[in-house]
């Protein structure tokens, strides 16, 4: 099978049905034999081949066909095919034998071919036919007219210590009378050091960018640009996320300093950034990194991503909701903070993009960013269809909290859904947005919360409380203390709220009415009155 692939080989090319045939039976016919062994040693002699001493090969012809002595007459004398070579590099051998067939080129010798191609599962033994090819030197006239030497005459040489192979005596080498300096020696270990911790790949992308900014050739800077394309591809499937980086960087330098640089040959070299900037091979990369066993180093993610196009922050927004891997996540986060830091202009367009994903981060990182720019779009938002994306938005104006962004708030006061408004309660609580103060009193007024439940009341208050000051107070006291026409007080739950706030306005006169109700039955409304009573006057 193997003769018949070799034979195949020459005579049709690799789409052929008789090729492809040939050698898939010849692949086939290898399966047999790892089931009893790692590797197959065949013995090549000028007319056979043999395995453990059989003969599996007989072509007593030497004749160039003959694959015996195809192998032998250049020196092979064993060859050795390991598990998965007939997968791995069985093409590549076929080439080999082919070529030295054909002949017409001194160079084209087999061991030489051999060697060029570097196998991993192919090995073999030769010999130099320049030295064992020689004739045995013959004896002269001299030597054999010598007597014979009588045996007992002659004494034993002195023995020498024989060392093990690999140990080197310090007996070969001249001694000298100088050594090195301690500061000579560190300066040797440092250099060393330097020197197996360059990175050598960075080095190659700079000598390649230093030959096209200086050629202005034509055809070697079509070349240099094939060469990179290929190796960003490379370092992508290596994961040398820095060296891309770089790689990046340094072509848009070289774009805007080689000289006599046409304009297509500009928007060739600048095509590597903007391809990795596209949303298929930027998922496929961030998929990878999600993927990939150990997480990269924070530092390499922010130098690629910044050398990414800016319409590549979408696609990074995309994919950080994706990621399963928690630690890749907070480094996408992180980068991506960077890239939209750099970006103003792209993030708020982003927010108003209809991919619910893409707008929900752009959302975020506009609020953890506390981006101003970002407040009318995060206004529109908040009449947005879906309660995630307005929640959100609340939250995002409320980390802003310029006048603007609080002023945005007060449209989702009545807002549909619960958290939203419970959200923005709490928002002017803590920003104590004063220009809300009289929807929130009307709010309380008006019995707008007798449907609500108590972590919404509890907000509402506790923002009237924050912002309402003395002025609030009679109002809380006679929700607290105040009783109806037929004696009867508030709902318990208000009540406590209304404690609850006057503990936040902390005066003289919110602490009397907390003190007058300390005594109530109710559990709520006493725990709430104590809880306030503790507060005291806000500092």
């Amino acid at each position: 099978m193997f003769a018949r692939a070799i034979r195949a080989h020459q005579l049709y090319l690799p789409n052929n049905p008789t090729y492809v045939r040939a050698l898939d039976m010849a692949r086939a016919s290898f399966a047999p034999i790892w089931q009893h062994t790692d590797e197959l040693v065949l013995e090549v002699t000028d007319t056979q081949l043999k395995w453990e001493g059989r003969v599996v090969v007989n072509e007593p012809d030497k004749t160039v066909d003959a694959l015996p002595w195809t192998l032998y007459k250049d020196g092979l004398r064993e060859l050795r095919l390991l598990r998965d070579a007939e997968q791995q590099e069985f093409i590549g051998l076929l080439e080999v034998i082919a070529r030295v067939r054909r002949g017409g080129n001194e160079d084209d010798d087999l061991l030489t071919l051999l060697w060029e191609r570097e196998f991993n599962f192919i090995r073999y033994r030769y010999i130099d036919l320049t030295i064992d090819g020689m004739a045995p030197l013959e004896v002269s006239d001299t030597a054999n007219n010598q007597r014979l030497v009588d045996p007992a005459n002659v004494q034993a040489p002195p023995q020498e210590d024989i060392l093990p192979a690999g140990v080197v005596s310090l007996d070969e080498f001249n001694t000298t009378l100088y050594f090195l300096e301690e500061n000579e020696i560190e300066y040797l270990r440092e250099s060393v050091r330097r020197e197996y911790e360059s990175d050598l790949r960075r080095n190659v992308v700079t000598i390649l960018l230093d030959i096209y900014e200086n050629q202005i050739d034509a055809t070697v800077r079509d070349e240099i640009c094939g060469i990179l394309d290929i190796l960003l591809v490379n370092l992508l499937t290596a994961g040398q996320l820095g060296t891309v980086a770089t790689l990046l960087r340094e072509v848009g330098t070289a774009a805007s300093r080689a000289r006599e640089l046409a304009p297509e040959q500009r928007e060739r070299l600048l095509l590597l950034a903007d391809r990795l900037s596209e949303p298929e091979a930027l998922s496929q990369l961030l998929q990878s990194i999600d993927e990939r066993a150990e997480a990269f180093e924070q530092e390499e993610l922010n130098q690629l991503f910044a050398q990414l196009r800016v319409r590549a922050l979408g696609t990074i927004f995309l994919w950080i909701g994706r990621v399963q891997n928690q630690k890749v996540r907070a480094q996408l986060e992180t980068a991506a903070a960077r890239l939209a830091s750099a970006n103003t202009s792209e993030l708020v367009r982003l927010i108003g993009v209809p991919e619910r994903d893409i707008s929900l981060e752009a959302i975020r990182r506009a609020g953890a960013m506390k981006t101003p720019a970002a407040v009318t779009v995060l206004g529109r938002t908040l009449t947005h269809a879906d309660d995630e994306i307005r929640l959100a938005s609340v939250n995002a104006l409320a980390e802003i909290a310029t006048p603007g962004a609080m002023q945005q708030l007060e449209k989702a006061l009545d807002d549909h859904s619960r958290d939203v408004r419970v959200a923005v309660t709490r928002a002017f609580a803590t920003r104590t947005h004063r220009p809300a103060l009289s929807r929130i009193e009307s709010m309380i007024k008006e019995r707008k919360l007798q449907g609500a439940d108590l972590t919404e009341k509890m907000a509402v208050f506790e923002a009237y409380g924050a912002m309402c000051g003395a002025n609030g107070v009679p109002l809380l006291d006679g929700l607290l203390n105040g009783k109806g026409m037929f004696g009867k007080r508030e709902d318990t739950e208000i009540r406590a709220c209304a404690a609850m706030a006057l503990g936040r306005v902390g005066s003289d006169a919110a602490q009397a009415a907390l003190r007058r109700a300390s005594g109530d039955k109710e559990i709520l409304v006493r725990n709430a009155v104590n809880r306030g009573l503790r507060g005291g006057p806000p500092s």
